[in-house]
């Protein structure tokens, strides 16, 4: 044998271990399982947020092996026994990610076949599945079939998508960016802005538009707006919605402001990451009414179907702008394009290399079917309501009637009213049995509820009037004493 074979074999059997064999596959898949298993049977009866201070140091990667049962401990102990409790019906803090065992499963298998879902070329299978999946979201949208998606990591990388589309359309880093107008409400999501400076746009100029008492954007306000702009000497150029707002769940009047946007050339952009799926419900589908109108949208999977966290989807009508921000050849890759093939999604978006991420939307959707996901869309909008009328019912005050699942509330003081309800949501974290968030909205600091979690039942709600209260009767002895 040669040096060179002799080495190789040396490396062929360190570099073993990346291929564990069938009775070793079995025997970590058994462990991961086990853990599973308690992790979902027991996640109800432990704490919905974890204080945590502490540094982690436990996690330092030091090169050595170690075996499963040591890391599962390091996990449990170091990551989910940490901070928010995301897979748990009591989170109500943040517009939560689902995480539906199904899904799971779906990435399991992506995983272990690694099909290439960027290029038709390369995997077939994995891009129909992604346009199967795109073309459901475009009858659920009332967009038409020749409109242009994808499928990226969320709604960030969705609004950029469908943002820098909507830049290279109006061709506007080719002109006097500062001239450009670019319309939103304060409610829109910061990842709104994020995207706006990433593609060259923090430069234009910004008009947040003033809200109606139910914080919907004013679309009366947008017309002045608009023509105080043109008199200025201004371009206006896109128009950004929400379809359910962060901060208050709200939805934008999509019908007048798709009619704005059509007479007065705008780019009618709707982010619809959080509420976009509760146009399934029947009792909801007026309040979106326009939204096939839109020239794009960004809707979540990861949270208005309870997957787990990591799945957006971007709509654009207009292919061409698409495809100019997008669409790149280079030599090493041109084995992967032929006149006949479908559309690659790399070609579409700002990733080469793409997970398989397809595959957690297509395969519940195929499992369940859609009625199980409309039931738990509509459970939570119930829940929502029995949540507020049990809130009124001991004295809280309430934001205006919601348009989807997300409210807010205070405990009315004559005094020191902000103090009193910020030390209200500190003893609630501190608590821990069902976790919730605050907002400041016209100076007043209110807390937060996001009911989304597929977890989230009654007895969840009823937990948490029971935490709310305990906490409630210690600040009030804190602050009367």
């Amino acid at each position: 044998m040669s040096n060179l074979e002799s080495r190789l074999a040396e490396l062929e059997k360190l570099s073993a271990p990346l291929e564990p064999n069938s009775q070793e596959r079995s025997n970590l898949l058994n462990g991961v399982n086990a853990y599973a298993e308690d992790f979902i049977e027991n996640t109800e009866k432990r704490p919905s947020y974890f204080q945590s201070d502490q540094k982690i140091e436990s996690l330092k990667i030091d090169g050595k092996s170690k075996n499963l049962g040591e890391i599962l401990e390091l996990y449990h102990k170091d990551v989910t026994q940490r901070g928010i409790n995301p897979a748990s019906g009591g989170h109500l803090g943040y517009i939560p990610g689902g995480g539906i065992y199904t899904s799971a499963i779906a990435d399991f298998l992506a995983d272990v076949t690694n099909e290439y879902g960027g290029m038709y070329f390369g995997s077939p299978g994995a891009v129909q599945i992604e346009h199967e999946v795109l073309n459901w979201l475009k009858k659920v949208f009332g967009y038409p079939s020749s409109a242009i998606g994808n499928l990226p990591s969320g709604g960030s990388i969705a609004n950029l998508t469908a943002l820098t589309a909507a830049r290279d359309h109006f061709k506007i880093l080719e002109n006097d960016v500062s001239k450009c107008v670019i319309y939103m409400s304060e409610q829109v999501h910061h990842c709104v802005q994020k995207a706006l400076r990433i593609i060259g746009l923090a430069k234009a100029t910004i008009r947040y538009i003033p809200l109606d008492e139910f914080h919907r954007m004013s679309a009366d306000s947008l017309k002045n707006q608009i023509q105080e702009d043109r008199n200025m000497g201004l371009t206006p150029r896109i128009l950004i919605a929400s379809a359910g707002t962060t901060d208050t769940g709200a939805i934008d009047p999509m019908n007048e402001l798709a009619d704005i946007a059509e007479i007065e050339n705008l780019w009618f952009h709707v982010d619809a990451a959080y509420g976009g799926f509760f146009i399934l419900c029947q009792d909801k589908k007026e309040a979106f009414k326009g939204i096939e109108r839109s020239d794009s949208l960004v809707v979540d999977p990861h949270k208005g179907l309870f997957l787990p966290y990591g799945v957006g989807a971007v709509l654009v009508k207009n292919r061409e702008a698409v495809l100019e921000s997008h669409h790149y050849i280079a030599n090493y890759m041109q084995d992967a394009y032929k006149e006949d093939m479908p559309l690659n999604p790399a070609d579409v978006s700002p990733e080469l290399t793409k997970h398989f991420r397809a595959l957690r939307v297509w395969l519940p959707l195929q499992l369940h079917g859609i009625d199980p996901f409309i039931a738990c869309l509509d459970e939570k909008l119930l829940l929502t309501e029995y949540f507020r009328k049990s809130l009124s019912e001991n004295g809280f005050i309430l934001g205006p009637e919601p348009d989807l699942s997300v409210s807010y509330f205070w405990f009315p003081r004559s005094n020191n009213e902000n103090a009193f309800n910020q030390r209200l949501l500190e003893l609630i974290h501190k608590d821990g049995r069902v976790f919730l968030s605050s907002t400041v909205l016209n100076d007043q600091f209110v807390i937060r509820m996001a009911i989304l979690a597929f977890r989230t039942k009654k007895a969840t709600i009823d937990k948490t009037m029971d935490m709310i209260l305990d906490c409630l009767e210690t600040v009030k002895k804190e602050f009367d004493a």
